[in-house]
């Protein structure tokens, strides 16, 4: 088949590749080929909200990666669930929409990253926002992401975020604007009670776009990079092998994991590990795969002394049947939510500048979680997860074999400090002191998970080690950085030492937002798209 030309190729049509290639394509101007490894979206659980609990194990739209045995984890695996269909893990993640602190921003303009601090990032997480409770400083409308707020009205949500307040935390409308400290409800990337995944917000306007070419199942195999300059891609089609070439560049969107690993099958990444595999050596960049962060978790599960919480729901045939026609007739009820409706953000020391603790409520609770998913409690109950925001563990995204298909090796290396040891230690006795508040104390039963016998540092470091998990939140593992850093990509995204490519997605992250990551990987493809098209025209 005779090759095809674009002038941009974009690799991985997830968080920030839908936003990308849409943006890109807009004027009319380009033409623009965005590539998938997985299906369209057409799963209907995709579409559902609290249908992320289907997808969380579904090999058909997620990669469902394990990461290698973490030594300080008593050898555990962490599984790792990204996207694998139109929109990424925007459309099977828990749709949270979290920018995490200023601070963060400010601290990558600190690291050489120009341009990235709060004030220059702002205005393009508001121009990617339409909040459907409107405009404000901090937020925009008229944007492709649909922003909805949760409001007051569940009683034990209600309750949860009056614990937190009567613990001392301040309360909080909005963790998204002016300050992040305190508790209240969340923002969710839904509306008209459906998920709103880069897909649906990006590519679903930009699906008569003649200039724009969509291509699922195909999966980026090599860019082809010729005197220094990527030019194309190689990929499989339904298995079938491609080639298209760029014109002007090749974007990289694949997410921490596979960013990195299609980097390193490009020849793009540390020499004695492709040279280990066979692979033609064009560019030693150590830091191809290094780096990595993610935030770190503990769950504590309470029973619920009322039944509010949807345990009830998940025992019970009938009930399900009727928050299904519930949803699919007035597309209300359970099955509406998003499944994290508030939390809180607190500091582990009050010396801190800012919250390195995010505490997540959700009306549901489950002994243990795994790839093949959570089954419920089989009484009322709910969750409080803590979440440690700063962990100083990095991982690494390197290699396992030179096959594309393979899956790469992941490695956590979590809890390699004190600090973060002690962090999430603190997080669960403030957790237990928000259930001992007037406010929620009348909901709570008793602990179930880890558990009222665990109770001394020995014990919590313990649990910690055999129960907490990754929070699903890597990134950095094509970190941003001034050349001749130890670091991946320019501050206009682009390879080090390769023209014509860069990298686009939350593998750029200099260092990990104290929030979910969703909402700051779309930012940074409005951004990147601004600057790809700037670029093109000074050329």
């Amino acid at each position: 088949m005779a090759e095809e030309a674009f002038d941009y190729i974009v690799t991985g049509a997830g968080s920030a590749g839908c936003a990308v290639a849409a943006r890109l394509s807009e004027s009319g101007k380009h033409r623009v080929l965005l590539l998938e490894a997985g299906p369209p979206d057409r799963n209907r659980w995709i579409h559902v909200p609290m249908g992320f609990s289907r997808l969380y194990s579904d090999p058909k739209v997620n990669w469902m990666y394990d990461s290698e045995p973490e030594e300080q984890l008593n050898n555990r695996t962490m599984y790792s669930p990204r996207g694998k269909t139109l929109g990424g893990t925007s459309s099977i993640n828990g749709m949270v929409y979290m920018r995490g602190n200023a601070g963060d921003y400010d601290e990558w303009r600190q690291r050489g990253c120009t341009g990235w601090d709060y004030d220059s990032v702002l205005p393009f997480f508001k121009k990617a926002e339409n909040r459907l409770k409107g405009a404000d400083t901090y937020h925009g409308t008229g944007g492709p992401l649909t922003v909805t707020d949760r409001e007051p009205g569940h009683e034990l949500t209600d309750a949860v975020i009056a614990a937190m307040v009567e613990s001392g935390l301040p309360r909080n409308p909005d963790v998204n604007g002016a300050t992040q400290e305190g508790a209240g409800y969340f923002q969710a990337t839904t509306g008209n009670s459906k998920r709103w995944s880069t897909a649906t917000a990006y590519l679903t306007p930009a699906r008569d776009r003649t200039n724009l070419v969509v291509r699922p199942n195909s999966l980026a195999t090599r860019v082809i990079v010729e005197n220094g300059k990527a030019n194309g891609v190689e990929y499989r089609e339904n298995g079938v092998p491609r080639t298209s070439r760029a014109r002007v560049e090749v974007v990289v969107c694949g997410g921490v994991f596979n960013s990195p690993q299609l980097l390193q099958l490009s020849g793009i990444g540390p020499g004695a590990l492709l040279r280990q595999y066979g692979i033609e050596v064009l560019r030693d960049v150590p830091s191809v795969g290094a780096h990595m962060q993610d935030h770190f978790y503990v769950r504590q599960a309470y029973r619920a002394s009322r039944e509010v919480t949807m345990n009830t729901l998940a025992g019970s045939l009938p009930r399900s049947a009727l928050a299904y026609a519930q949803y699919v007739l007035f597309k209300s009820g359970p099955l509406a939510s998003n499944g994290v409706p508030a939390g809180g953000f607190a500091r582990s020391d009050p010396r801190l500048e800012r919250p390195d603790l995010q505490f997540n409520f959700s009306p549901f609770s489950y002994a243990t979680r795994g790839p093949k998913g959570a089954i419920a409690h089989d009484f009322p109950g709910f969750s409080l997860s803590a979440i440690h925001l700063k962990p100083d563990a990095r991982g690494t995204v390197t290699l396992k074999s030179p096959d594309p298909l393979a899956a790469p090796m992941i490695k956590f290396n979590f809890l390699q400090t004190q600090y973060d040891m002690q962090a999430l230690m603190t997080a669960m006795k403030m957790v237990r002191s928000f259930t001992r508040q007037p406010a929620l104390a009348p909901y709570v039963a008793e602990e179930v998970v880890p558990g009222p016998h665990i109770q001394s540092d020995a014990d919590l470091e313990k649990s910690i080690r055999e129960n907490a998990q990754s929070n699903l939140h890597p990134v950095g593992t094509c970190r941003m950085g001034p050349e001749g850093t130890d670091s991946v990509v320019d501050a206009r995204l682009r390879v080090h030492g390769v023209g014509s490519l860069r990298v686009v997605d939350a593998s750029v992250m200099p260092t990990v937002p104290a929030g979910n990551t969703n909402a700051p990987t779309i930012m940074i493809a409005e951004k990147a798209a601004v600057m790809i098209l700037e670029d093109a025209r000074a050329a």
